[in-house]
């Protein structure tokens, strides 16, 4: 499965890989959610994609902090 990849992806980078990607990845939320009040956002999924990637990319640093 794709989210599978993503998270074996994810797993092979260091902290500071998966800060720089958190980081990018809550600008997009935040631009997306800014298009979405705006009627400009043609797929509202992106936004429920993006929060779950988030959530990935927490949960593997906090997987790495415990190690």
């Amino acid at each position: 499965m794709k989210t599978n990849r993503y998270v074996e992806e994810l797993k092979t980078k260091s902290v500071a890989d998966l800060n720089k990607e958190l980081v990018s990845a809550k600008k997009e939320l935040f631009n997306l959610r800014f298009q979405n009040a705006t009627n400009q956002l043609d797929n509202t999924a992106r936004i429920n994609e993006v929060r779950r990637n988030i959530a990935r990319i927490q949960t593997v640093i906090t997987e790495k902090a415990r190690a």
